[in-house]
């Protein structure tokens, strides 16, 4: 990590992603009124880093707060259609609709001033320990934990930008929307019409999202973060298909054996 903050010396440089972390960012406290403060500060700190800030989704109960039946994103989504028009970085705003709606979440919109790369948990835990451990630049993580592909990890960066000429606005595969995102299990690229969540952000099943390194790292270019996270990407597609493929080995063996084994008896 090129900006010097973070890194250690001699063997402490060999400490895993988590033991880096402030002892206060470990702990998940009980909701109280100094964590009220600390939600608000920790969102004004995204906006004055630039980022957008709009309403989300928080769980309630065993459904999304959205009532709507069946949501297929509970707590994670805006909570207006307009959620582009509607971020914003006004600190009197934000400070309105946190104290407004204390459980709410909120996204932040990409494409304007950064970028998110988001990748599997795990992928996204070695691409981390490698890029420290090489000196990179790295921007604001947060992890969005959760079981299977449902936790991420997410690299905020600068955007690529918006051409005046929209002619010239570059393509990629790796472009993520809201309504694509499960066409991506991998490395999701969220830029213009996208969003994600930013910390503090709660999700069902008592998991959440977290900053790793916060919001006042400057954002580096996303090229320089690609290729560590495209090779941590793949190596995790690829044991998880062999966990998956030996998985179902395990299963039609003991499925054979279930099938054999009554009629042995006979």
């Amino acid at each position: 990590m090129g900006d010097g903050k973070g890194r250690h010396s001699g063997t402490e440089n060999r400490l895993t992603w988590e033991t880096r972390l402030p002892q206060w960012l470990r702990r998940r406290p009980k909701d109280t009124e100094a964590d009220d403060s600390r939600r608000e500060s920790l969102l004004l700190a995204v906006a004055e880093a630039g980022m957008p800030l709009a309403p989300a989704a928080h769980p309630a109960a065993y459904r999304c707060s959205c009532e709507r039946i069946g949501c297929p994103t509970p707590g994670r989504h805006p909570v207006s259609f307009a959620w582009q028009t509607q971020s914003t970085t006004d600190r009197a705003q934000i400070l309105r609709w946190a104290q407004g709606d204390p459980e709410a979440n909120f996204i932040t919109a990409t494409g304007m001033i950064h970028d998110v790369l988001d990748v599997p948990l795990e992928a996204g835990r070695a691409a981390l320990e490698r890029l420290l451990d090489e000196g990179v630049e790295i921007g604001p993580v947060a992890e969005s934990t959760g079981t299977g592909d449902e936790g991420r990890a997410l690299f905020f960066t600068a955007t690529r930008g918006t051409p005046e000429d929209e002619d010239e606005w570059w393509p990629c595969e790796l472009d993520c929307r809201p309504e694509t995102m499960a066409e991506h299990p991998g490395l999701r690229w969220h830029c213009r019409g996208s969003y994600v969540l930013v910390p503090p952000a709660r999700l069902p099943g008592e998991n959440d999202v977290h900053w790793l390194r916060g919001p006042e790292h400057p954002l580096p270019d996303p090229l320089t973060l690609l290729e560590a996270l495209t090779d941590a990407c793949a190596r995790y597609a690829g044991e998880s298909r062999a966990r998956d493929e030996e998985e179902y080995a395990h299963r039609a063996e003991h499925a054979d054996h279930r099938i054999a084994w009554p009629l042995g008896r006979r």
